[in-house]
């Protein structure tokens, strides 16, 4: 199993992505960041631009997502946006290639876009959305990039996952939920499949000075949300009837910092595929307590799944 433990790093739960990169310089660094110019990702393009980073903002819809960067101020132009839709193979060959001809090293890709709530959908050969999004295409998109993360030593990838991976472990017997679809299932395999994706990642490009980690960035309410309807989440306990939302959750600025301490902090230097939450490595957990479930770092489990992923894609940057 990983060091899951945590280090004490001087942050918690309701940090924002500001309060972690104070003191940081990040003037030469360049980061991609999937999903970087709504919710969670915008809080953490916006936090990596005002640090010094030239950010590389990939997204569905990048008109909209030119028109969203303006409003962040001088920083914004060293957003570049990109054209990046995680569930086409083909886009992702185009984004990585079109990026590898700029010669260019990665220092931090985050993968942070996703999906979440959507009814059975199916992608592709007939994948299911949600791991087929979450998983395999950040899976492939990181593997294409591999050059780019690996041409300078020092990289750090970082893969969001969830408490959302509670509600399941890899289904070996039906990984694309050919019977009995349950979208909440589906979802919760898919940030299983994420942290799982950064253990197997750190293993393998730990040699070559790049280190994965993966971040469950607590609950916030983002554009995540947008398949749910309104009567689930006061089910749930997410909002009230009128709307407001539980004290529980996070600003999207509190929500981004997790993940922008993974990408950028002294004190992770030498670690790496590790689950992280509320700016510090989590404890296990097989409990109601705050932590990763075992099954979600466990490297026996990554490694089969870095396998299927390659078969699945077709993409494996560690292949013989």
């Amino acid at each position: 199993m990983t060091a899951q433990h945590p280090i004490d790093s001087g942050f918690g739960a309701r940090s924002t992505a500001a309060e972690v990169l104070a003191g940081l310089d990040l003037e030469g660094r360049l980061a991609v960041v999937t999903g970087g110019a709504s919710g969670l990702g915008l809080a953490t393009t916006r936090a990596l631009l005002e640090a010094g980073a030239v950010v590389v903002v990939a997204v569905r819809r990048p008109e909209a997502a030119v028109e969203v960067l303006a409003e962040t101020g001088a920083e914004a132009d060293r957003a570049e946006v990109r054209r990046l839709d995680l569930a086409d193979p083909a886009s992702i060959a185009a984004f990585a290639e079109e990026f590898l001809a700029s010669g260019r090293g990665i220092d931090v890709l985050l993968n942070n876009a996703g999906v979440m709530g959507l009814p059975e959908t199916r992608i592709g050969p007939g994948w299911e959305a949600h791991f087929a999004t979450n998983h395999l295409g950040h899976f492939a998109l990181a593997n294409r990039l591999w050059p780019a993360l690996a041409a300078d030593g020092g990289g750090r990838v970082v893969a969001l996952s969830s408490s959302g991976h509670r509600r399941s472990p890899i289904r070996w017997d039906d990984v694309m939920f050919e019977t009995g679809y349950d979208k909440t299932v589906a979802y919760g395999q898919s940030k299983t499949a994420d942290a799982l994706f950064a253990v197997h990642l750190d293993a393998l490009g730990r040699e070559h000075g790049v280190r994965a980690f993966a971040v469950d960035p607590g609950g916030i309410m983002t554009p995540l949300q947008r398949h749910m309807a309104r009567e689930e989440m006061i089910a749930r306990g997410w909002i009230d009837e009128a709307g407001n939302v539980h004290p529980a959750f996070k600003s999207p600025e509190q929500g981004a910092a997790t993940q922008v301490w993974a990408a950028t902090s002294p004190r992770l230097e030498g670690t790496g595929g590790v689950y992280l939450q509320d700016c510090d490595i989590a404890e296990l957990s097989e409990d109601d307590t705050p932590g990763v479930r075992p099954y979600a770092v466990d490297p026996r489990e990554a490694a089969r799944l870095w396998s299927l992923s390659a078969d699945l894609t077709g993409v494996n940057a560690f292949r013989d």
